[in-house]
């Protein structure tokens, strides 16, 4: 039964020759047999040569997604990347920015340009910016050690004169405050040391001043003068009492009794003396500080601030100093009182 079966569907061997070869006619050919091989590209990777065909092809009629293909292929697919952690935040007050406690400059500590610009600046804030010198500039004779002189800058000097004078009051407007130090017809003398700018003088012609006593030098004569009579005044809450004690003051034959300010000044004259030069700012560098260079810039302004005079230490008025510039003048002028001007009013 098997055998009779497959051979019933089993084509026999002349119908299916004459089939094929109706099928398939044979094809007469002089030339050679070609060979043609092809091989299997790899998985999601694309050759440099094919990428710079297809950029080629595509610079004019191609789409938007084969010129897109262009643009992030090359280099770039195997440069590694870089996921480097800067900043760990730890509930720190200052973690974005670090303010230096010196030179006052804010930077983002671990950031290298961050870190790079604060080291400059705060090496022209303690030594003070760099400086090569000019040509024909204007310095004042005084015995000085080498390598140190003292610049003078005129409102009428040249541009690049001015700006590395503004450049110099930035760094003083750190300590001293901003937009007051400069203004028109002042002179500016620049203590230059080791090719930096380690002070600076800023002066202006003034017309009146106003001659004051350091605290220091006053004390003895106020407590003199200085009587306390108790007045007793009492408050009483429940089981606790607050008693009070005035205090007054007697003066003596003096008809303007000394006013104090903040500052720990005490003003002994009221009405204004003439003047003629005044002091705006002054400013040495904090690693040049007790070298006596503000006391030679002082001297240079004495010497060459007035064309026709040298004028005492006594002439000179300033702004209203700070406790460092205070102990300052009270050495300068060995006398224990100078001239104060205002330099809002000032004309």
């Amino acid at each position: 039964m098997q055998s009779k079966i497959n051979a019933f569907f089993k084509p026999s061997s002349s119908l299916s020759t004459s089939k094929s070869l109706d099928l398939f006619p044979p094809i007469i050919t002089n030339h050679s047999e070609v060979t043609i091989t092809y091989n299997r590209r790899p998985r999601n990777s694309i050759s440099e040569t094919n990428i710079g065909s297809i950029c080629e092809s595509t610079k004019e009629d191609g789409s938007e997604s084969e010129k897109q293909l262009c643009r992030s292929s090359g280099k770039g697919l195997s440069k590694k990347r870089s996921y480097a952690q800067l900043h760990l935040e730890m509930g720190q007050s200052d973690f974005l920015l670090h303010s230096c406690k010196i030179c006052g400059c804010k930077y983002a500590p671990g950031d290298e340009e961050d870190e790079k610009v604060h080291k400059k600046f705060h090496k022209d804030y303690t030594h003070g910016i760099p400086f090569k010198g000019w040509k024909n500039e204007r310095r004042v004779q005084l015995p000085l050690r080498d390598g140190q002189h003292i610049i003078l800058v005129a409102d009428d000097d040249p541009p690049a004169w001015r700006n590395k004078v503004k450049e110099m009051v930035k760094m003083m407007e750190i300590e001293l405050g901003d937009d007051w130090i400069l203004r028109d017809r002042c002179k500016v003398y620049l203590y230059v040391s080791s090719q930096r700018i380690a002070g600076c003088l800023v002066a202006e012609p003034i017309e009146r001043a106003y001659r004051i006593v350091t605290s220091s030098c006053t004390s003895s004569h106020s407590s003199n003068n200085k009587q306390i009579i108790p007045k007793s005044t009492t408050l009483q809450f429940g089981g606790v009492s607050f008693s009070r004690e005035v205090a007054r003051t007697v003066t003596g034959k003096s008809c303007v009794p000394p006013e104090r300010n903040d500052n720990g000044i005490i003003l002994s004259e009221k009405e204004a003396v003439p003047a003629v030069c005044g002091i705006r700012a002054i400013w040495v560098t904090p690693s040049n500080r007790r070298k006596h260079i503000a006391s030679h810039l002082l001297d240079a302004t004495r010497k060459t601030f007035c064309d026709d005079r040298i004028l005492e230490c006594w002439q000179l008025a300033f702004s209203q100093p700070t406790t460092a510039g205070k102990a300052l003048l009270s050495n300068y002028t060995g006398i224990g009182s100078f001239l104060v001007y205002t330099t809002s009013v000032c004309k």
